[in-house]
C-alpha cells in the first residue's frame, strides 16, 4: 500500500467511524476556535425543513427476475447534513422491499458490540515511538478525545483521522447514508439484516502484522501532511450528491490509486474481492422470494465487477433509476 490510496481506505472505513469512536457526534470535536465543525443533532425544525426540500441523491438500479423486483442503491458513508433526507423515490422503493440489506446495520447492537471488541489496540501490533507521537499529534490538531488511542487500533484511528478532516468540506460519517437508509427500513418495520459481518470488514481494514499496521499508519499520516485525502472525498461524495455516476465510474482515472501493482491489489481487495460475495447474498435473498433493496458504497457499483453488472451476469434485468431534478 501507498500514500496515494489511503484516502480509498479512508472511505470504506468511513461507514464504521461513529461506532469505533463510540462518541454521540457533538463529542467528537472539541470546542475551540480552530476545531473543525462537529454534527449538528438535528431539531424538529431541521427536520420538518429537510423533509419538505428532500430530493434523490446517489445511485438506484432497479433489478428484476422471476417476476420480482429488487433494488441497488449505491450510498456514500459521509455526508451533509442535507443530504441525509432521502427523496420520494428511494422510500418507496424501500417501501416497496421485504428486506433492507446493507454492508454492516450499524443500529443492530450485535454489530456494533462485535466492531468495537474487533478494533481494539493489539499490543503485538504497537507503533514505534515516532510514529506514536505523529499519530497523538494529529489526534489532538483534529480534536478528537485522547482516549481514543486506547479503544481504538492505530490504524483505524489514523484512517478515521482522513476522515474526520472532510468536516471542514462539511462532511460527516455522523451524517451517512448508511444509516439513514438502516433507520428507514427500521422506522418502515422493514426486516433488517448485514450483508457482510464485522470480522470481514475489519479483517480487511486492519494490518495483518505489526509492519502492515506501520505502513498503513504512515501512509494516513502522510496523506493528513500533504492535504491529499480531503479533496478526493468531496470529490466522490460531491459526484454521489450530484447523481454523476459517470464521474464515479471513471474515479480510477482521477484517483491517483492505481498506479502500482501494491496498490491495485490492495484496491482489489477492498472492491472487487468483496462483490461476488455480495451479489451471491443478494441474489439468495431474492431468489428466497425477497424482494431486496440493498444499499452498499457507490464504489461496489462501478467497473466490470461492479454491482449492476454482476447481478446481469446472474440473469437480471438490470435498469438505471434516472432521479428527475
Amino acid at each position: 500500500m501507498t500514500r496515494r490510496f489511503a484516502f480509498l481506505h479512508a472511505l470504506i472505513t468511513a461507514a464504521l467511524t461513529l461506532a469505533l469512536l463510540g462518541a454521540t457526534p457533538r463529542a467528537l470535536a472539541q470546542a475551540a476556535p480552530n476545531c473543525p465543525p462537529s454534527a449538528q443533532s438535528l431539531t424538529p425544525e431541521m427536520i420538518q425543513a429537510g423533509l419538505k426540500t428532500a430530493r434523490d441523491r446517489g445511485f438506484l438500479w432497479r433489478i428484476r427476475k422471476d417476476g420480482r423486483t429488487s433494488y441497488l442503491y449505491g450510498t456514500i458513508h459521509l455526508a451533509r447534513v442535507d443530504w441525509i433526507f432521502p427523496g420520494a423515490t428511494i422510500v418507496n422503493a424501500a417501501r416497496a422491499s421485504d428486506v433492507i440489506a446493507l454492508e454492516l446495520d450499524l443500529l443492530d447492537p450485535d454489530i456494533l458490540q462485535r466492531l468495537r471488541a474487533g478494533m481494539v489496540p493489539r499490543p503485538e501490533h504497537a507503533l514505534p515511538a515516532e510514529v506514536a507521537d505523529r499519530l497523538h499529534a494529529q489526534l489532538i490538531a483534529a480534536c478528537l478525545p485522547e482516549q481514543l488511542t486506547s479503544t481504538m487500533s492505530p490504524e483505524m484511528l489514523a484512517t478515521t483521522l482522513i476522515v474526520m478532516s472532510a468536516r471542514g468540506d462539511g462532511l460527516d460519517p455522523a451524517y451517512g447514508i448508511d444509516l439513514v437508509i438502516s433507520g428507514l427500513g427500521h422506522g418502515l418495520s422493514k426486516t433488517v439484516l448485514s450483508l457482510e459481518s464485522p470480522e470481514q470488514q475489519l479483517e480487511l481494514l486492519q494490518g495483518r502484522t505489526r509492519e502492515e499496521t506501520r505502513a498503513i499508519v504512515e501512509q494516513a499520516l502522510d496523506e493528513l501532511d500533504r492535504g491529499k485525502a480531503r479533496p478526493s472525498l468531496t470529490r466522490i461524495a460531491q459526484a454521489w450528491s450530484d447523481g454523476r455516476f459517470s464521474e464515479l465510474d471513471r474515479y480510477e482515472q482521477w484517483c491517483d490509486c492505481r498506479n502500482t501493482p501494491q496498490e491495485r491489489a490492495f484496491q482489489r481487495r477492498l472492491l472487487d474481492d468483496r462483490n461476488p460475495a455480495l451479489a451471491e447474498r443478494i441474489d439468495a435473498l431474492h431468489m428466497g422470494g425477497k424482494s431486496v433493496f440493498a444499499a452498499v458504497g457507490s464504489l461496489h457499483m462501478v467497473g466490470k465487477l461492479g454491482l449492476p453488472l454482476l447481478m446481469a451476469q446472474r440473469g437480471y434485468q438490470v435498469e438505471r433509476v434516472e432521479f428527475k431534478p
